[in-house]
C-alpha cells in the first residue's frame, strides 16, 4: 500500500496536555494517525545553515523536519507568505505588501524543501501538500523529476480574480498551482474563484466533472470542506468539565450567562468588531448588565510581526475601554486572555457556555465553530453566532448567521442566542450535529485522496496510451522506410 506523505509549512504534532494547535495541525495529524505516513516540513527552528531532514518516528507517523535560516524565515515566512499572500487571500489588500526579494525567497525555500523531500520519497508515495506557503511546491518537485501523484489543499480562502491579480506574480503562482494533480478548497466559492481566474484570463477551461485544463495540464479542482470528529470532541468536553479551570470559571460566573469566543490573534478574525458588537448589546439591552460575560481567548500568533503587535494593543485597549464603561464591583463584562489553552480544556469551556461567538471577517472553514457545536450537551446546548464569511456557515444550518461588518446585527443575534428557548436550541443543535457526523475528518481526507488517486491513475493510463501510440507510429514509420 502506498504511503501518505503530508507536506506543510510547519510540522506541529498535537500532543495531549499541550496547548491547542491550529486547524491544519489537528486535521493533518488526525488524518495521518489513521493511515500512517510521513509528515514533512519546517521544524519551527531558526538554524545557521540548511541541513538534511531530521527524521523521528512516533507510532505509525514519521516526522521529517528541517530548520530555516534567518534569511529564509524573513523572506519566505514573514515576508511573502504572511505579508503578501495571507492578507490578500483574506481580502485585506490594504495590509498587503510586495517585495521582489521576499518573493524570490519564497520560491527558493519551496525549491529547497522540494529537494530535501525527494531524498525521502518512494516510487508509490502519494504526496499531499497543504496551504498557502507551498503554492509552487509541486512545480519544484516536477522540475527535479518527481512523478508521484501530488495534491494540494488550501486551508484559507482563495480570492476572486480581481483580488488575486493584485499580487504581482499572480500568473506565475497560478501556473505553479496547476502542476498539482488535484487542487482542493474549503468551499465551492473558493473553488469557483480559482476556476474563474483560469477561464477569464483565457488560460484554460473547466468541465462539469471538476476537471480543469489549464497551462497545458489537466487537473481536478474541487471543494473538500475539512471536518472534525464530533463524537470524540463531545466525549472530551464532558470528561474535562471537572477540571479546576472549568470549575473556577463556573463559580466565578455566579449564575451569569457565558459567551465563549476562541480565535488566534489575527486581523482576519474580526475580534475588535466582536467586542464592539458586545458593547452595543450592553448599550441597547441594559437588562443584561451583570447577567452576561464574554470570555475571549486569543492566543498570540506571529508575535514578531509588527501588524500583529498592533492588533494585540488595539484589542487590549478595546477590552479595557468597554470594561471601564460598564464594569461593576462584582462584574467584568469582558475577560480577554492572550494565551494558549489545551484543546480538550477549550472543549469543556465551550460546553459550559450558553453562546459560541465565531465571527471572522473572512475564514477558510473555522473549525472552532464546528468544535463549539460538537462540545455541547445535547440536553441543554448553547447557541452559535457565526459569520457568513466563515466556510463553516455552509455546513451549520442551525447557527445564527451574521454579517460581521454589521455590529447591530451581531448585537441582535447575541441577544437572541442568550434568550433562545431550550426546544429551539435543541433543534438547532441536532440540525448541526447531523452534517458534522456525515462530513467528519475522515470523509475530508478520504474524498480528497480518492480523487487524487483516481486522477493520478487516469493520467498514468493516458501517458501510457500516448507512449504506446507514439511507439506504434515510430514502428510503422520505420517499416515504411524499410
Amino acid at each position: 500500500m502506498s504511503r501518505l506523505i503530508v507536506v506543510s509549512n510547519r510540522v506541529a504534532p498535537v500532543q495531549e496536555g499541550k496547548p491547542s494547535a491550529g486547524g491544519l495541525a489537528i486535521g493533518v495529524l488526525d488524518a495521518l494517525k489513521e493511515t500512517g505516513g510521513v509528515w514533512f516540513g519546517w521544524s519551527g527552528e531558526i538554524v545557521g545553515e540548511s541541513a538534511a531532514p531530521v527524521v523521528e518516528k512516533n507510532g505509525n507517523v514519521t516526522y521529517a523536519t528541517v530548520g530555516l535560516t534567518r534569511r529564509d524565515y524573513d523572506q519566505y515566512y514573514r515576508g511573502f507568505s504572511n505579508a503578501t499572500l495571507w492578507p490578500t487571500f483574506h481580502y485585506r489588500n490594504d495590509l498587503s505588501r510586495f517585495d521582489r526579494e521576499e518573493y524570490a525567497g519564497y520560491m527558493r525555500v519551496n525549491a529547497t524543501l522540494a529537494a530535501k523531500l525527494k531524498t525521502l520519497l518512494q516510487p508509490d508515495d502519494i504526496i499531499w501538500v497543504h496551504d498557502y506557503h507551498m503554492l509552487p511546491f509541486a512545480q519544484e518537485l516536477r522540475k527535479i523529476g518527481v512523478t508521484n501523484p501530488i495534491g494540494f489543499f488550501l486551508h484559507i480562502p482563495f480570492p476572486v480574480p480581481e483580488v488575486m491579480r493584485t499580487v504581482p506574480p499572480h500568473e506565475e503562482l497560478m501556473t505553479a498551482m496547476c502542476q498539482y494533480d488535484v487542487v482542493g478548497f474549503q468551499t465551492d466559492n473558493d473553488k469557483q474563484s480559482f476556476v474563474d481566474y483560469i477561464e477569464r484570463s483565457g488560460r484554460g477551461h473547466s468541465s462539469e466533472d471538476g476537471m480543469l485544463q489549464a497551462f497545458g495540464r489537466m487537473l481536478k479542482v474541487g471543494a473538500y470542506p475539512i471536518g472534525i470528529y464530533p463524537d470524540a470532541i463531545a466525549k472530551a468536553a464532558e470528561q474535562f468539565s471537572g477540571r479546576k479551570q472549568v470549575k473556577s470559571l463556573r463559580d466565578s460566573m455566579r449564575g451569569r450567562k457565558l459567551i465563549m469566543s476562541v480565535d488566534r490573534l489575527d486581523y482576519s478574525k474580526g475580534l475588535v468588531e466582536r467586542f464592539q458588537a458586545f458593547e452595543r448589546l450592553l448599550l441597547t439591552a441594559p437588562g443584561w448588565h451583570g447577567r452576561v460575560s464574554l470570555v475571549q481567548i486569543a492566543p498570540p500568533t506571529r508575535s514578531d510581526v509588527q501588524t500583529y503587535q498592533r492588533i494585540r494593543q488595539n484589542l487590549e485597549g478595546e477590552a479595557g475601554r468597554i470594561n471601564g464603561r460598564f464594569a461593576q464591583l462584582d462584574w467584568t463584562p469582558i475577560q480577554y486572555l492572550n494565551r494558549k489553552y489545551e484543546r480538550n480544556l477549550l472543549m469543556a469551556l465551550f460546553r459550559l457556555s450558553q453562546v459560541g461567538y465565531v465571527t471572522p471577517l473572512r475564514d477558510g472553514m473555522n473549525l472552532v465553530a464546528k468544535e463549539y457545536v460538537a462540545s455541547q450537551d445535547p440536553a441543554d446546548p448553547g447557541a452559535l453566532v457565526l459569520s457568513q464569511f466563515a466556510g463553516a456557515a455552509d455546513q451549520l444550518p442551525g447557527a445564527l448567521v451574521v454579517n460581521p461588518f454589521d455590529l447591530s446585527q451581531m448585537s441582535e443575534a447575541l441577544e437572541r442566542a442568550l434568550s433562545m428557548p431550550l426546544a429551539e436550541r435543541q433543534a438547532r443543535h441536532a440540525d448541526m450535529m447531523a452534517p458534522l457526523r456525515e462530513n467528519n475528518l475522515s470523509v475530508w481526507r478520504d474524498s480528497f485522496l480518492s480523487d487524487l488517486r483516481s486522477v493520478a491513475t487516469a493520467s498514468s493510463v493516458t501517458a501510457k496510451t500516448v507512449k504506446t501510440v507514439k511507439q506504434g507510429a515510430a514502428t510503422a514509420k520505420r517499416a515504411a522506410r524499410a
